[in-house]
């Protein structure tokens, strides 16, 4: 209860602080551009994801990347490690001056959320906290002096209660993850929490940088798709807040998940004339134009795969639009 009290309190306040700014003061933002690349989607969407990678590269440009370091790819045997995913992306994000931000842990972007090796799921939680902070000690000493690299995310949207396999929700494990990382790294620490549903409260305190996700459009099982009404000044706002009280030592905050494609009911596979109906080209735009008036000055994409994919299936506009953001 105290939780939810507190989401409203903050929310309350960042809309009646917007509407006595207004929103026509904050105009579009000079705004660096990134994307989050996931190998596990691109070959859920039936894509080469090595070719797809490197089109990503060397065709939209990108010097931006977010890298999912996922637990059940880099160890699918405990204690035996496979980072040759990992090396080729960011040798190749290296070769073109691009820069990643690798993400660590049991929590991952895309679904089921939570990336666990088959072994782990078999172990109790104080077990499997032990072997993932084993694995982020690993993950961290192969790449802390890679020059691509320069911030770590920890754990993805920890404190959602979200995806499979997922264990509940665990501050002090948290605190344990991130003191391990400083430990073994200067690098900056990046930690997330969902726009619209967190708090951002202990994600704030415990990192140098705060990842927002943003998105417009979602689908609920008893309402289908609704679109937030919440104005583009609130993530300011509300980031403004969450540092000054509870946070001061935060640095800034990124958009590091904006929407850029649909959020469909029962997975992407379908026909991509109905996908196109839940996001449409004026939707991508009118979502970045969103995104610019939140002033955050950085923010990664969350799509890239559905723009190839849409484009391999005959409509190339979200990839053609893509194009002139990088």
């Amino acid at each position: 209860m105290k939780r939810i009290l507190k989401f409203f309190l903050i929310a309350l306040i960042a809309v009646l602080i917007g509407n006595v700014v207004l929103d026509k003061i904050y105009s579009p933002a000079q705004v660096k551009f990134g994307v989050t690349f996931s190998r596990k989607y691109a070959e859920y969407l039936k894509l080469d994801w090595q070719k797809t990678y490197l089109q990503i590269l060397d065709e939209l440009k990108v010097k931006n990347l977010r890298i999912p370091g996922y637990w059940d790819v880099l160890e699918p045997e405990k204690g035996e490690y496979d980072f040759s995913e990992i090396d080729f992306m960011l040798d190749e994000a290296n070769k073109r001056q691009a820069k990643v931000i690798l993400v660590l842990g049991m929590r991952q972007p895309r679904w089921p959320e939570c990336h666990l090796p088959t072994w782990a799921k078999q172990l109790t939680v104080s077990e499997r906290q032990n072997r993932a902070l084993q694995f982020i000690e690993q993950v961290v000493q192969k790449y802390k002096d890679h020059p691509a690299v320069w911030a770590w995310q920890v754990e993805n949207e920890p404190l959602l209660a979200f995806g499979e396999n997922c264990d509940a929700p665990d501050k002090d494990f948290l605190r344990q993850e991130v003191a391990l990382v400083r430990s073994l790294s200067s690098k900056p620490i990046i930690m997330t929490d969902s726009g619209e549903l967190g708090l951002w409260v202990t994600s704030m305190k415990l990192s140098d940088i705060f990842g927002t996700t943003l998105y417009r459009q979602v689908y609920d099982k008893y309402l289908g798709h609704i679109t937030y009404p919440l104005p583009s000044y609130f993530y300011s706002i509300k980031s403004n807040l969450v540092r000054s009280i509870f946070a001061p030592g935060n640095n800034k905050a990124i958009i590091v998940e904006l929407q850029a494609e649909p959020w469909l009911a029962n997975g992407v596979f379908g026909l991509p004339e109905e996908q196109i109906k839940k996001f449409t080209i004026e939707n991508f735009k009118n979502y970045i134009s969103f995104a610019k008036k939140t002033q955050f000055d950085e923010t990664y994409l969350w799509g890239v795969e559905w723009w190839y994919f849409m484009a391999a299936n005959g409509y190339p506009e979200y990839l053609e639009y893509a194009r002139t953001l990088f």
